[in-house]
């Protein structure tokens, strides 16, 4: 299971989305050809979630294998087995005599208002606050239906945003397609990339079997995609030092994506906590950060500030909605964009169903994780060839995009269920308690996919190299 797939029958994938997600990074067109997609079945939807899952996975394995290379002089071929890839698309962690907190809130969901659905998330206290004084009621789902059902849709979407809240009303693709975010969207590249000045010289430390050793990644993201990047970084030897604000959590979500790293807590609103932040700076090598537009402009951490004091940082941004347009500045998450993109109306008009149909899986969320790792690892090679370091910015609505171009194969049957075979003996000694993993969806062979440390909670560590 965790040697070379079996090449003898080669999955079927839709190698449109490989090759437009590798060029997308900056990726050479002739290194496609050492990526090998492997095992049968789709996830069940009415888009090609696991085309999407295998074509994301191997082009970060792809920049692996190109890293690889650059190090060693011989680029590796790469394997990705569509069926695990799927799983891993869910979670990869399996708890062993412990449980994970549920992943949502008791009043987040979908709900019907005047003129059709909303998705309210409330994970966030301070979401979760906004939308209720909006609404009036107290946390009681029935209250908030109550409330929700005499609002139409766009204007609560609105009122809940302008509150600091997280909604998304319903639409389909085509009133997406017109929406003035839809059409900024549309403009936007799946990763735009611009290259820095001259930067001082680099020296890599990494080996073939742990090309990334020695680089260090400072980690500003939180749910779900940027978390998913840095570990899949440090799954292959970075040094990611995650930093988050004094009171935030993600009880349901960490365990999974906490494996490999480091993590502290900073209060970036004072002023000797952010110098501190900027010592970090000094001597990372990736910058991945999660903030929407301006918000790192106000700590004086502007992207073009960014440039010039670090030239040589490769730096990867994530938004929701975009970088452009109207609703640059909204905040969203995965379930959220898929609302709004129209990606949920598709699922329950095709499906025939009689309520919002996303996605079996956060598949936005993953697939721009892996797309970030790719670009990330890329940004780092360029900065090897020529000296500059490099910035991208990437998008969930972007990734939306994608997937609404690439409908499901309407006759491939769903991948076969999980066995005991899937997971990997290897007994992972997390905060929490003995977990498993399952194997790794991908193959580079020697240089395997595994971490140095178990993930750990939030808090653990000091804000230091």
């Amino acid at each position: 299971m965790n040697g070379c797939p079996d090449t003898g029958s080669p999955a079927r994938v839709d190698d449109a989305l490989i090759r437009e997600t590798w060029l997308a990074v900056g990726g050479d067109p002739s290194a496609r050809d050492r990526l090998t997609v492997t095992g049968t079945g789709n996830l069940p939807s009415v888009f090609a979630v696991t085309p999407l899952a295998a074509a994301s996975i191997g082009v970060a394995g792809l920049a692996i294998s190109t890293l690889v290379g650059r190090l060693t002089g011989r680029s590796p071929d790469v394997w990705v087995d569509r069926r695990l890839a799927s799983f891993w698309f869910g979670s990869s962690i399996r708890p062993q005599s412990w449980a994970l907190p549920p992943s949502w809130d008791a009043v987040a969901g979908d709900y019907t208002t005047t003129d059709g659905w909303i998705k309210l998330h409330t994970n966030v206290p301070a979401h979760r606050r906004a939308a209720l004084d909006v609404l009036g009621v107290a946390a009681d789902r029935d209250a908030v239906a109550q409330a929700v059902a005499v609002w139409p849709g766009e204007a609560l979407e609105t009122a809940i945003s302008a509150a600091g809240g997280c909604a998304a009303a319903m639409r389909s693709a085509t009133t997406w397609a017109s929406h003035a975010q839809g059409r900024a969207v549309a403009e936007e590249p799946l990763a735009l990339r611009q290259n820095g000045a001259p930067a001082p010289p680099f020296q890599p430390l990494g080996t073939d079997d742990r090309p990334l050793s020695g680089v260090r990644v400072l980690d500003l993201t939180r749910v779900l995609a940027g978390p998913v990047a840095t570990r899949f970084l440090a799954a292959y030897g970075a040094d990611v030092l995650r930093i988050d604000p004094p009171d935030w959590d993600e009880p349901g979500l960490v365990p999974e994506i906490m494996a490999g790293k480091r993590a502290a807590r900073l209060d970036l609103r004072r002023p000797d906590t952010l110098n501190r932040l900027t010592r970090l700076l000094d001597r990372a090598d990736i910058l991945v950060h999660g903030y929407r537009p301006g918000a790192l402009d106000r700590l004086g951490l502007d992207m073009e500030t960014r440039r010039q004091r670090w030239p040589g940082l490769v730096d990867v941004g994530l938004n929701a909605y975009g970088w452009s347009g109207p609703w640059r500045g909204r905040r969203g998450f995965d379930s959220l964009v898929q609302m709004s993109t129209g990606l949920a109306d598709a699922g329950m008009r095709r499906l025939k169903r009689d309520r919002p149909t996303p996605l079996p899986v956060q598949a936005l969320d993953h697939a721009t994780g892996y797309r970030m790792a790719a670009a990330a690892v890329l940004g780092l090679l360029h900065r090897l060839n020529t000296g500059s370091g490099v910035t991208v910015q990437t998008s969930l609505a972007r990734t939306a995009a994608q997937l609404l171009a690439h409908p499901a194969d309407p006759d491939a049957a769903p991948p076969a269920a999980e066995t005991p075979a899937d997971v990997d003996d290897t007994v992972e000694a997390t905060s929490w308690g003995s977990a498993r993993r399952l194997y790794p969806p991908l193959v580079i062979p020697g240089t395997p996919f595994r971490w140095d440390r178990p993930a750990s909670a939030l808090g653990s560590d000091t804000p230091e190299w």
